[in-house]
């Protein structure tokens, strides 16, 4: 790891080297591969020079504690060495975090496509919440959330909804949402008073931008242009701007219809149909490594559920790392970072695990 660190030392040098150069600021595709590169081994080189610098307060402490006889002084020093091992501790485990292999879809904006499962209009009015409940944690963090599509029940329930969260990082949290969410309390319409559960399931897909090749044939695609059906309004269901894309090898269909323009509504549907197709090879590709199987955080099975939502007890469990929390009001008011934050440390846990058995 150390022969790694001193590596990128001398890596980091070099780029704040050429940057220096005139002829770097001139060529901006290569300006920013170094601005990126800089940028990703920042806190790295900052917590490795940290590390060296505790480690040589503790020799000089430990020099320090042969020559001197005063006890108080004595007694100072032995603090200060015991605070630089403490130091030499966290962040050496800090190091092995930073240095674990990056997700490359970490940085990028995601898709979120939100549905209803099991439980009919009361699955339906849950994905409704859970779709605000990510508005309100986008906001927060102040990213745009920008509807690709909705399919609306009358009694303002959601059967699905796709939308895409742009901002830093935004994949590298969103992940952990994937999977089978489940609610257990008394729906509305429930006269007897009986608590239900009802499902939805969530797929957060990262973008598909320009580095990921995704290319589908005009052979392989359908597009059929509609009226827009729903609440309408400003000329939405007057024309026909909704766009229905099918794809005929995977059969996947995505319909887009949240935008005045048919081009509009068109770009969208494309972006969905990439982020799907790019989903899929990704679960291929992790089906295929085992490693990441048996990793409890990153399971893609999405007939797994992740989390319970039990209203009665106002109580939120996450089933893969065992977290229960007791503030559901908060959690389904977009407040879930302490959730993602218990995700991603499990998730480290268990890869620093796999790292240490080899």
């Amino acid at each position: 790891m150390f022969d790694k660190l001193e590596d990128l030392l001398i890596r980091m040098e070099e780029i704040l080297s050429e940057l220096n150069e005139p002829t770097v600021a001139n060529n901006q595709e290569r300006f920013r591969k170094l601005m990126k590169e800089q940028s990703d081994l920042t806190p790295i080189v900052e917590a490795y020079k940290q590390y060296k610098q505790s480690k040589q307060d503790i020799e000089d402490s430990l020099m320090m504690l042969e020559e001197e006889t005063d006890e108080d002084m004595r007694e100072m020093l032995k603090e200060e060495l015991a605070s630089s091992k403490k130091n030499v501790e966290d962040l050496e485990q800090q190091l092995k975090i930073l240095l674990l292999p990056k997700d490359p879809n970490d940085e990028k904006n995601v898709i979120v496509e939100i549905r209803a499962g099991a439980g009919g209009d009361e699955a339906a009015l849950f994905a409704a919440e859970i779709y605000r409940m990510y508005v309100h944690y986008a906001e927060g963090r102040r990213w745009k959330v920008e509807t690709m599509n909705v399919d609306e029940i009358g009694i303002g329930g959601m059967k699905e909804v796709q939308f895409m969260i742009s901002g830093q990082g935004a994949y590298s949290v969103m992940k952990y949402e994937s999977g089978v969410h489940r609610v257990q309390r008394v729906p509305e319409t429930e006269s007897g008073g009986r608590i239900h559960t009802s499902t939805i399931s969530v797929a957060v897909m990262p973008e598909v931008d320009d580095d990921i090749d995704i290319v589908i044939e005009d052979k392989d695609i359908r597009i059929d242009v509609m009226r827009a059906s729903g609440n309408g309004g400003q000329c939405v269901n007057t024309t026909d701007s909704a766009v229905r894309l099918t794809h005929y090898p995977t059969g996947i269909v995505v319909y887009s219809q949240t935008e005045k323009s048919q081009l509009q509504n068109k770009a969208k549907a494309f972006a969905l149909l990439k982020a799907k197709l790019y989903d899929i090879e990704q679960q291929q590709r992790h089906d295929a490594e085992a490693e990441l199987r048996k990793s409890q955080i990153r399971k893609r099975d999405r007939s797994e559920k992740n989390r319970t939502y039990n209203f009665p007890q106002g109580r939120v469990t996450d089933h893969r790392i065992g977290l229960t929390l007791y503030k559901l009001d908060k959690v389904m008011n977009g407040d879930i970072q302490e959730i993602l934050d218990a995700c991603i440390a499990a998730d480290q846990a268990a890869k620093l695990a796999k790292m240490n058995e080899n």
